[in-house]
């Protein structure tokens, strides 16, 4: 009996070892595969080139304070664009008031985004970056507004507004 016991112990133990391999693999999964972006700049160069708030959300995949950017409440017609790049990534047509306290929009402009699975809060998400630069811009849910159904919750520093 004894010896059966410690058998089902070793084979659980063996067993639990490797869902928690398997756990921390898809976990480091969460890294956006190394790409090519039309523009590349050096840690250096991107740390020169943007705030200290910029860099920690577009090039650390950080995630600011909600209701903290003024563009949540941004209004005017325009353009919202990547803050590491200007490539245009949103129209203020399909920006809404989702109540997350982030700016949000229930689709990207054509090949302006591109998007990653992201485990690092333990599940999966879909991570949303900008398509020219690979910074990390928020996550893209599914409950979202009509004709989509998307919900594109992007932090306001990773982005500016360029009036029509």
């Amino acid at each position: 009996m004894q010896t059966t016991d410690r058998n089902r112990r070793a084979f659980l133990g063996l067993l639990g070892s490797g869902v928690a391999a398997t756990t921390l693999a898809a976990c480091g999964s969460s890294e956006v595969q190394a790409k090519d972006y039309p523009v590349s700049f050096s840690e250096a160069q991107w740390r020169k080139k943007l705030t200290r708030s910029e860099f920690y959300v577009l090039r650390e995949a950080g995630t600011e304070r909600p209701y903290t950017s003024p563009l949540n409440d941004e209004k005017r017609v325009g353009t919202f664009v990547c803050a590491g790049c200007a490539n245009e990534l949103y129209s203020s047509k399909t920006k809404y008031d989702s109540g997350t306290g982030w700016p949000s929009f229930w689709k990207a402009l054509p090949g302006a985004v591109g998007t990653s699975t992201d485990y690092k809060i333990g599940y999966p998400r879909t991570e949303v970056h900008c398509a020219d630069c690979g910074g990390h811009l928020g996550h893209i849910f599914s409950d979202g507004p009509k004709p989509t159904g998307k919900r594109h919750c992007i932090n306001g520093v990773a982005m500016d507004f360029v009036l029509a």
